[in-house]
């Protein structure tokens, strides 16, 4: 066992313990960054210049009539910005824009001494605008060829020759939609200014360091001068990755020209118009099979729709690139990549990070095929599996480690959920049941755990141990209720040789821990928690010797365990706080900065081939579902789930994620429908689903009626902190199941053997169209026989 994942005599990790703000939550003593104004002097109020078109050059822009608001203080420009004029990391994104680029996009913000008065100075400013046509869809994108960023393109083995060793041939299209985050929390920020000119900046941001940056940039001043605090976010799912950096630009500016604290949150529905969504697809394939079901090639173009500027659509088709082939063994694969630039808001990254995207797809392939080929679909999907040993790779080249347990949780997940015995019962129940029809569907997960960049693979941390033997703990991960912090408590503790209560964590600070990675990518416990465990080693190594010469020992024979420093083969013992009080007075440094980065990581990005990920999270769910004949309408009857997280840090906070994950997948896959007006009305461009009474969000009645989750047993990952796997975003892959087992429902209104479409979101309209698909194909299959009955 590596020295990383080998866990000490009776460690804190592996305990079931609350999240360490559950109390403050559910009590509501919580504080997230716009609690904070009611605790702030002065505080101006910033309110965005929105435009409502979707598409056109500013000719004019007159601020005056805001000026002449009551209470208005100022109204910022793109004159105002000392530095740089542009809030992304690819320097399209400028943060006063003159051309308008999508359906209210903010041209410039006003800043009132209340939010009514920044308000109403917001809907005095003029603007005139040289309209231009706007591209809305996918389609509209693709047609006129519009597209921006990297074009990638995954190759292996011999495409041509895959093809014509197939016996079945398939080819086909699906479009697929994205997905809104909507967090409880929607983007806000706090800027302040020093003495010094100094800024300090409370926000909802999971990449600090990088806000941080851009408000560097855009101040024209060094990083140095620029703090980033991050207390809690109210949800992040990856929409505060990138997209709070502008948002904290503008109060920052405020700040730095009024002299006083700024204030900026977006209401609920500035922040569904106005920020990025999950990245909808659009996938066109080929896949050719031998005989025996096999997939021997895959020729595939993925097209993201990354709306208006870049932000993290590259990497985010790099991952849906690297997850086409989810648990299947791809020989012969070329797989094609590019992002559409359309007049919506700027796509961003989502839970999964394009990797629910590539792996829809295959799953939709097989799905579809399954029939066509005579096959169950689980049996399709068993039999393409990745197998162990024999020196099978992805097709970007990476080996596929720990192949066997793809096989280990789909027999689990069959065993736990009697799967046998329940399809048995379900196709007695479908015989009976001419409206009515049920299903169950398997599918597993293979998700690649890492940044593909390889320079974000680092993490940093600092702990301070007090003379009283109390700690506090910083780190760079930020906690958006993902339970992020607990765990890190649970490493600290566990290090250490002491109790949990002992240790206390800092909110997250630039200015404490600098150059962190975004709390994404499922890496922020790898990360931070090999960070910490390396500041609390170096500690622990200090005070071995401070208790060794107390106790006579050499150090190598001492152990903290509980508190408790003790020598071995000896009743002589020290407590933590004494030795800590000792160590004090013996001038022993009592802190630490420490350090992680990921080992063993290599990407070429030019010729996409390397192993881009420290290993592979797997998992499998079986999912039942009803669905009604009449209507399309459906529930979910009952979910089983095996899912590998290694071994635990914390298995409480890691089935609530297992469990939260699925019924945000399931919502993208099923509830979840963004529209926007594609008409050519004055209205072009405009989200239509701006609000939770338009957005469908998945509740208490999508949940399961029975939901069983178990994490798999025996599961050390050697090459994590204390033997864990990442859990944030993997689950979320495993509402596949649910979205197959409505197709197979919605075929069983159909002949054995009928092979269905299913759109996504499939809603119950979706599911409605696909059973009439399958009555189509039984009303097919009568008009045969009858003419074959005719023939004869």
């Amino acid at each position: 066992m590596s020295h990383l994942s080998e866990r000490p005599e009776k460690p804190v990790v592996g305990v079931s313990m609350p999240h360490e703000s559950a109390f403050q939550h559910v009590t509501g003593t919580a504080l997230y960054t716009d609690d904070l104004i009611h605790r702030t002097k002065d505080v101006l109020h910033a309110y965005p210049v929105q435009v409502m078109k979707a598409h056109g050059r500013i000719t004019r822009l007159n601020t005056e009539p805001a000026l002449d608001v009551p209470g208005v203080v100022r109204v910022l420009t793109g004159a105002d910005v000392p530095g740089v004029n542009d809030a992304g990391m690819k320097h399209d994104e400028p943060l006063f824009p003159d051309e308008v680029m999508f359906h209210g996009h903010a041209v410039a913000w006003v800043l009132g001494e209340t939010l009514e008065a920044a308000r109403l100075g917001a809907a005095a400013v003029e603007v005139e605008l040289d309209e231009q046509p706007a591209l809305i869809t996918l389609q509209d994108a693709m047609a006129a060829e519009s597209y921006h960023g990297a074009r990638p393109l995954m190759e292996t083995g011999d495409i041509d020759a895959g093809f014509a060793d197939s016996a079945h041939v398939f080819t086909g299209e699906f479009q697929f939609a994205g997905q809104e985050h909507f967090y409880l929390e929607t983007h806000a920020s706090l800027a302040q200014v020093d003495e010094n000119g100094q800024i300090f900046i409370q926000s909802s941001t999971q990449h600090p360091s990088e806000t941080q940056e851009i408000v560097s940039h855009v101040l024209g001043v060094p990083a140095h001068e620029v703090t980033v605090q991050c207390l809690r976010m109210g949800g992040g799912f990856g929409g505060k990755e990138m997209q709070p950096h502008g948002f904290a630009a503008v109060a920052a500016l405020g700040a730095k020209l009024t002299g006083r604290p700024v204030r900026f949150r977006l209401n609920r529905t500035q922040d569904l118009t106005m920020s990025g969504k999950r990245h909808g697809f659009h996938a066109s394939w080929k896949i050719g099979f031998d005989a025996d079901g096999r997939i021997q090639a895959l020729d595939a173009t993925l097209t993201a729709d990354g709306g208006w500027s870049l932000d993290l659509s590259e990497p985010v088709l790099a991952r849906a690139l690297c997850h086409i082939d989810n648990t299947y063994w791809i020989p012969n694969a070329r797989v094609a990549g590019r992002i559409a630039k359309t007049n919506t808001v700027s796509n961003t990254a989502f839970r999964g990070f394009g990797g629910p995207q590539g792996m829809l797809v295959i799953e939709d392939i097989l799905g579809r095929v399954a029939p066509q080929l005579g096959l169950d679909p689980m049996e399709l999907r068993e039999r393409n599996f990745y197998q162990p040993g024999q020196g099978q790779t992805t097709p970007y080249g990476q080996p596929v480690t720990q192949a066997e347990r793809i096989s280990t949780v789909w027999r689990e997940v069959q065993d736990n959920g009697g799967i046998a015995d329940r399809k048995r019962e379900i196709a007695a129940f479908n015989a009976a049941h001419p409206h009515t029809k049920r299903a169950l569907a398997i599918t597993g997960i293979k998700f690649g755990i890492s940044f593909n960049l390889t320079a974000f693979n680092q993490g940093g941390a600092l702990v301070l141990i007090y003379k009283d033997g109390s700690v506090l703990i910083n780190h760079g991960g930020t906690e958006m209720g993902q339970g992020l912090h607990t765990k890190m408590i649970q490493v600290a503790a566990t290090t250490l040789g002491i109790p949990a209560h002992k240790v206390r964590l800092a909110p997250t600070r630039t200015d404490k821990v600098p150059n962190t990675s975004a709390t994404a990518a499922s890496s922020g416990a790898d990360l931070n928690g090999g960070a910490i465990k390396n500041a609390c080693e170096q500690l622990r190594g200090r005070l071995l010797q401070v208790a060794a010469s107390r106790l006579g020992v050499n150090a190598s024979d001492v152990r903290i365990v509980e508190g408790v420093a003790r020598a071995l083969g000896s009743d002589k013992e020290l407590a933590w706080d004494e030795l800590v009080h000792t160590a004090y007075f013996q001038r022993v440094q009592l802190s630490a900065a420490g350090f992680y980065r990921t080992e063993g990581l290599h990407w070429d990005v030019k010729t996409f081939r390397g192993t881009p990920f420290k290993y592979f999270a797997y998992g499998a769910a079986a999912t039942e579902v009803e669905v009604d004949g009449f209507t399309g309408a459906y529930r979910i009857r009952r979910v089983d789930i095996v899912h590998d997280v290694g071994e635990s840090l914390s298995p409480m906070i890691d089935i609530g994620q297992v469990e939260g994950g699925f019924v945000q997948g399931a919502g993208w896959l099923t509830l979840e429908d963004l529209r926007w007006d594609t008409s050519d009305g004055p209205h072009r461009g405009r989200l239509q689903t701006q609000a939770a009474s338009t957005y469908k969000l998945p509740s208490f009645s999508e949940m399961p009626e029975e939901f069983n989750v178990t994490l798999l047993e025996n599961a050390t990952e050697e090459g994590a902190v204390y033997g864990s796997k990442a859990v944030g975003e993997p689950p979320l892959m495993l509402a596949f199941s649910v979205r197959e087992a409505l197709r197979q429902a919605a075929a069983a209104f159909g002949p054995s053997g009928v092979s269905v479409d299913l759109a996504s979101p499939a809603t119950p309209e979706a599911v409605y169209w696909a059973i009439q698909e399958a009555r189509e194909g039984a009303a097919d299959q009568v008009r045969t026989d009858v003419a074959a009955l005719s023939g004869a």
